[in-house]
Order: C-alpha cells, then sequence, then structure tokens
C-alpha cells in the first residue's frame, strides 16, 4: 500500500483521492480551506453544472485548448461515466438545455455531500487549514510534501503527490494560483495565464446606458478586425462596465487569443431567427400599422425600452420623424444595425470575476495517458492547474472529473 497526497479538495482533487483510495492505497487529502469543494459550491449560480450531456464529438469540440491532451482522460471517464458515477452514489440529476446536467435538488452542496460521503466510506484522511508550501524531490521523484497547518509546519511523507490546487479564478474560495508555484518547485513551465469565461469591458458608453438590461434568443458574433474567431446564440446581459452573460463567457475562451493584437468587436444579432428581408418586412408591418405615429413610439414591439434610445441614436432617423416618411434607406439602415449591433471589446475583467484560468502547467510536460508529471516521478497534476480550458455548460467541471479521475487510477 503506497502512500498519496492529494493537494486540494475541489472537484479535481476529490475524485482523484476517490480514485487513488478505490486502488487501495493510503490516501491524504490537504485543504487549505475548511472544508471542501468552496468553489465547487458557487458553480453554476449554486447549482452545479456538473457536466454536459452531449455527444463525444461536441465534448471534445467544446475543449478550447489542449483537446488532444484531454483524449485520454476524457475516454477513460466520459460525460456518460460522470453521470453513471453521481447516479450510483446516490446523486438524482437532471438535463436541461445544451446538455447542461445539474443535480435534481438544483443543490450544488448535494454534489459536494455525494463525494464526502464517498471519500470518509474509502478511508481517505481530510485535513484542512493545511496548505502546501514545498514539494520534497529527491533524485527526481517525489518524496513528500512541507505543509503550513494551522501555523504550524509539518512534513508529510508520501510515495505519490497528485496536485489538484487549482488555478487563479475565484481567489476567494482559495485558488489564488499558489499550485503554480509548486509546480514550478518541479520545474514545470507555467504557460501564460489569463482569466476566462469572464466578462468583457467594452469601450463605448451606450453599452453602459442599459445596464441591467438581458437579452434571450440572440447572436454574438466576435470579430477581430475583419475575421471571424466566434459564433454562438443564447442569452446576455449588458452591464456597468460591458457584457456578460452565457454567451459573452464562452465568447471571452477565444477572446483572449486576439485582443490587443487587433480591434476586437462584438456583433449582436438582436432578430437571429429573421433574415434581413424578414425583419424588413416586419417593420413595414409595425410601421403601416402606427404610420401617423413617431419612431421613437413604433418600435416598442419590437425592442425592449432601455434599448430603444440608444437604437434611435445609432439609427440616425429622428425619433419624432413619423413612421411614414422613414425611407427605405433609412429601413435597410435600421434592418443592418439590428442585425448588427456593435461593440468594442477592449480587455476582460479580473481573476476575481473569472469563472476558470486560461493557461497553467504546460501538458508537453504531462503524461495525457497517466496525468504524470514528465520530469518527477510520482507527481501527478489534475483540473484547473493544467493548460486546459472550455467553453461554459458542464465541460471545464468534466474536465476536472476525468483528469482527477485518470490520475487516481494511474496511482502505482
Amino acid at each position: 500500500m503506497s502512500k498519496v497526497i492529494v493537494a486540494g479538495g475541489g472537484a479535481a482533487g476529490m475524485m482523484a483521492a476517490c480514485q487513488a483510495a478505490a486502488g487501495g492505497h493510503q490516501v491524504l487529502l490537504l485543504e487549505r480551506n475548511e472544508k471542501l469543494g468552496k468553489k465547487l459550491f458557487i458553480t453554476g449560480k449554486g447549482r452545479c453544472n456538473l457536466t454536459n450531456a452531449s455527444d463525444t464529438d461536441t465534448l471534445f469540440q467544446s475543449c478550447i485548448r489542449n483537446r488532444k491532451f484531454l483524449y485520454s482522460s476524457i475516454y477513460s471517464f466520459d460525460n456518460q461515466a460522470v453521470m453513471d458515477f453521481f447516479s450510483s452514489h446516490g446523486l438524482a440529476l437532471k438535463t436541461e438545455r445544451g446538455g447542461r446536467v445539474f443535480p435534481q435538488s438544483d443543490h450544488s452542496s448535494d454534489v459536494i455531500r455525494t463525494l464526502q460521503d464517498l471519500l470518509k466510506s474509502s478511508g481517505v484522511q481530510v485535513r484542512f487549514h493545511s496548505r502546501i508550501t514545498k514539494l520534497l524531490i529527491e533524485d527526481g521523484r517525489i518524496t513528500g510534501a512541507e505543509a503550513s497547518c494551522g501555523g504550524r509546519t509539518e512534513v508529510f511523507p508520501c510515495d505519490s503527490l497528485i496536485c489538484a490546487c487549482g488555478g487563479q479564478s475565484y481567489p476567494s474560495t482559495g485558488s489564488d494560483g499558489q499550485g503554480y508555484e509548486l509546480a514550478r518547485q518541479a520545474g514545470h513551465t507555467i504557460t501564460k495565464l489569463f482569466p476566462s469565461l469572464v466578462p468583457l469591458n467594452v469601450k463605448e458608453d451606450y453599452i453602459r446606458e442599459m445596464q441591467g438590461l438581458s437579452l434571450k434568443n440572440v447572436e454574438v458574433t466576435l470579430l477581430s478586425g475583419s475575421k471571424k474567431v466566434y459564433q454562438d446564440f443564447g442569452e446576455m446581459l449588458f452591464t456597468h462596465f460591458g457584457v456578460s452573460g452565457p454567451l459573452i463567457l464562452s465568447a471571452s475562451s477565444i477572446a483572449s487569443d486576439y485582443i490587443a493584437k487587433d480591434e476586437t468587436r462584438l456583433l449582436i444579432d438582436l432578430k437571429p431567427a429573421l433574415s434581413d428581408q424578414q425583419l424588413d418586412g416586419r417593420l413595414q408591418r409595425d410601421f403601416a400599422a402606427s404610420q401617423n405615429r413617431d419612431f421613437k413610439n413604433a418600435i416598442h414591439g419590437l425592442l425592449p425600452a432601455k434599448m430603444i434610445p440608444v437604437i434611435i441614436r445609432l439609427s440616425g432617423i429622428d425619433g419624432p420623424k413619423k413612421v411614414n416618411s422613414i425611407t427605405k434607406e433609412e429601413r435597410a439602415g435600421l434592418v443592418h444595425l439590428l442585425k448588427h449591433f456593435p461593440c468594442t471589446v477592449t480587455g476582460f475583467r479580473g481573476f476575481e470575476e473569472a469563472i476558470i484560468t486560461r493557461g497553467g502547467v504546460s501538458v508537453r510536460e504531462i503524461n495525457p495517458s497517466t496525468m504524470e508529471s514528465k520530469l518527477v516521478k510520482g507527481l501527478y497534476f489534475a483540473g484547473e492547474i493544467l493548460d486546459t480550458d472550455a467553453l461554459t455548460g458542464g465541460f471545464n467541471l468534466q474536465i476536472a472529473w476525468s483528469t482527477g479521475y485518470l490520475a487516481g487510477i494511474s496511482i502505482q
């Protein structure tokens, strides 16, 4: 029976600990917080979108960076295996729009409780308020870890160590990037870090005028210069700094490749179900029914009230102008505006608002078949600390479960 330390009691760490214990190893999980799953608790707005029920192709396509590295881990423990795992341990699940899988109770605490119960029944020892500060490495092999435990330093010997300390996003939950320092101690390269799945700052003041307005069923296109780099359909939100919501968070995972390299713009199709011709026909019918009304009073059935002053201003059509005198050219300009509502992205919000971290331990230095370091024997990595990331919808937690599972079962 070998001694295994798991650093971090998040999704990847708890899964890794459960699997290592199931393999007959003596497992000690060191968690810096006062409880397990602190970040997991707030995912999915407290509901925990724990995976996505999509097909395998969609699963991999939703992984943005280093998806080939993830083949072994996801095929070892895919989304169906994750759902079966939680269901078999008594957690009832449900699938919602977009394949998003949640606990039937809508409580992330039930996901955490399921894992806690399994850790306990598997004999995993958990130590809270224990933060690893130093890896002990001899002759290219991990031999233990030094940790700060409630103000005192303790040394924990081990045969293997799984580093699942998380990234740098939501640092208030304990993910403050400290795991990267441990990886550097072992000689690992840390790729450039960015906040990802994060709201975006925009330049235009008119966006801030619409603060609090949520748009559903719109299509967003992200342009770098003239190149289309992202497009999707769903829900978004205007804020005091720019834009947010599920569509924008996913766009942010792509935007980090382009911001600062070229002008990055978002174009919002407010009426994606209608072609330009169909929308023009809709406008003509609306105007015919209100031909003696002012333009500003004739589009309330088309747009949210908070958006109307902005649309009027950007359209160049005078608000008091009678709709029966609006020209064909003015109407065509209005159609274009409604199908290509513009804003300019200037940057990201910070790590404190980011769901995940883009970047991390270079996957070139990790064996994808085991999650073991190629540099230090017995050292494994799992979860957000790795340079992998995905779109919203449960895909990032799938990466955590899969890499944690593979690391846990690979312990020798």
